[in-house]
């Protein structure tokens, strides 16, 4: 209890905002980054297996996906953890449905749309109820999940069948599939909706969506042998795309006009969750443990934050992603 109360005075004596949330899978805990200063303010132990993680769009609720190791999951997992962002506190649990990894929430805030990778479905979430509203079939182990910047569409990708299954959000029913490159990941849209980028872990990847008419327009090819695409981010202005390439150890930025190689960033070892803040990217490493901070006008790695046990996902709050310029 006396650790609990230390982790929640740390949190609390930093001023609201501008703080980076990194979900822990192995030890099932939150570190807490001030963006300002670019250190770790605070843990929050939430128990279970930590993967995806959101910020409601107001900034007052932290979302986190926990599921129980092998799909042995307890009362309290297979279940979104609900954090008060000012408080630093788990302060609920909703409904999940089966193993769920990666979520996305609605940009009026209402809903969540999760996806439950063993059970090939995505789970519709009311907020405000805690009910699950609707169940979708998707593809074979369901795991990236986005929403459109109009909360229009939400896109799954599946990693088995290689496939990304459109949710018309009005009706929750599946308004189209595409194919994509082997294991898709992760998709992300540009903030403008016209364009989405989906990872291929196996494929080595990345493949440039037409958002409005929902397919393939481009495929960039692997920028490295080791490269395993994972998580995507674009820059607010829509210039770059960032994408974190697991065993490869590194970050890609492509320049979305060309779609070429602009540089590999070296960062910490395995990263996954990424996410942009304030002219800087940062990188969840999930076997070195800690966060590379990149600093977007150069590219290069200024500093490494330690995290907890397995970091998986990213979120930032108080954010500009538009990319620094030198």
């Amino acid at each position: 209890m006396m650790r609990a109360l230390v982790l929640v005075a740390a949190l609390a004596s930093v001023a609201f905002g501008g703080r980076a949330w990194v979900s822990n899978e192995r030890d099932g805990s939150l570190t807490v980054i001030d963006t300002a200063t670019d250190e770790r303010v605070g843990t929050i132990a939430i128990g279970g297996r930590a993967r995806g993680i959101h910020l409601a769009p107001d900034g007052k609720r932290l979302y986190v996906a926990m599921s129980g190791p092998g799909g042995r999951a307890t009362p309290d997992q297979d279940r979104i953890a609900v954090v008060d962002v000012a408080r630093g506190t788990v302060v609920g649990r909703l409904p999940a449905g089966s193993d769920p990894e990666q979520f996305a929430v609605t940009p009026d805030g209402r809903r969540l749309y999760i996806s439950n990778e063993d059970a090939g479905t995505a789970s519709v979430i009311d907020v405000a109820s805690g009910k699950v509203v609707a169940t979708v079939v998707t593809g074979t182990e369901p795991e990236g999940v986005a929403v459109s910047p109009d909360g229009r569409f939400v896109y799954v990708t599946a990693e088995t069948s290689n496939t990304v299954t459109v949710i018309a959000t009005t009706t929750n029913a599946v308004a189209a599939n595409f194919l994509v490159d082997p294991r898709p990941r992760a998709a992300a849209f540009s903030r403008d909706g016209t364009r989405a980028y989906v990872s291929a872990e196996t494929g080595g990847t990345l493949a440039v969506v037409d958002a409005h008419a929902h397919r393939v327009l481009d495929v960039i090819p692997r920028v490295q042998p080791e490269a395993k695409p994972m998580a995507v981010a674009v820059s607010a202005d829509a210039s770059r795309v960032y994408v974190s390439n697991g065993r490869g150890n590194t970050v890609s930025v492509f320049d979305a006009a060309t779609r070429k190689l602009e540089k590999l960033v070296p960062v910490g070892q395995r990263p996954w969750g990424i996410a942009l803040a304030n002219g800087k990217l940062y990188t969840a490493n999930g076997l070195s443990n800690d966060v590379s901070v990149v600093d977007t006008a150069t590219n290069e790695v200024v500093k490494t934050i330690p995290a907890g046990d397995g970091p998986w996902g990213i979120d930032v709050s108080n954010v500009d992603a538009r990319p620094r310029t030198r």
